[in-house]
């Protein structure tokens, strides 16, 4: 594990991450999703894709990235990571990232992007959901923030709060004219149970992505961590053509 400090906007972030296959000439970049951290990617990718160098990154405010006095979006964790990344002398050949970490990939525009039950199609919500919403607007109207925070999840309620405000940033982007404007190639991986970004999502997803290929599997929002072999071999099967 190592750490570096960069600085931009004015703002420090000190960021953790691992590297392995340094002896290798080309990189592939693994962001985790929202409320993950690397070791979930190490833990799924470190023993595949042999030939690239492994960069996994704890993205500010996750794992042991977690000094983070400022609230981000989205754009801002692409704009920390590309600095990152130049600051490291690296340049990605392939960003990975599920979830959340996919939008901060697609931002990052790499020559072959892999998305990982991506985010960024708006999902629509349950009736309990919206009524969460309407009431906790209401209180907040009222200066009832109190009132709000219990009608949180206990996931939510243990965020702090810039990264609670950072979070409402970016659960609900329509990432759509991202993808439409990405002009590299890029492997769509799905699992076919998804609640978190179902399965419909990555097929509007893959509809937008011009150079774009589809794959599912038979599992949920971290179909990785069991069909990882079978994602890198159609990785591989890729690149190698």
């Amino acid at each position: 594990m190592a750490s570096k400090s960069i600085k931009i906007n004015n703002q420090s972030y000190n960021i953790v991450y691992d590297m392995q296959n340094m002896s290798s000439n080309k990189t592939i970049v693994f962001l985790h999703g929202w409320g993950s951290n690397k070791e979930v990617m190490k833990q799924a990718f470190s023993k595949e894709l042999k030939d690239y160098k492994h960069i996994y990154i704890d993205m500010p405010g996750f794992g042991k990235s977690i000094n983070v006095d400022y609230i981000l979006t989205t754009h801002e964790y692409a704009s920390i990571i590309n600095e990152f990344l130049n600051a490291l002398n690296i340049s990605a050949d392939i960003i990975a990232g599920h979830s959340f970490g996919g939008k901060v990939a697609t931002l990052l525009n790499p020559p072959l992007l892999v998305l990982l039950s991506s985010a960024g199609i708006i999902e629509n919500k349950s009736a309990k959901t919206l009524l969460t919403i309407r009431m906790a607007k209401i209180f907040n109207k009222f200066g009832l923030g109190k009132v709000t925070k219990m009608l949180r999840s206990k996931d939510v309620n243990m965020m702090s709060q810039n990264m609670y405000e950072t979070f409402k940033n970016v659960v609900d982007e329509d990432f759509s004219e991202v993808f439409k404007n990405y002009n590299g190639a890029a492997l769509l991986f799905w699992g076919e149970t998804d609640t978190a970004t179902t399965l419909e999502s990555g097929k509007i997803m893959h509809s937008l992505i011009k150079n774009s290929k589809f794959y599912s599997y038979p599992s949920d929002h971290y179909f990785f961590m069991k069909y990882h072999n079978e994602v890198s071999n159609i990785i591989l099967l890729n690149t190698n053509n």
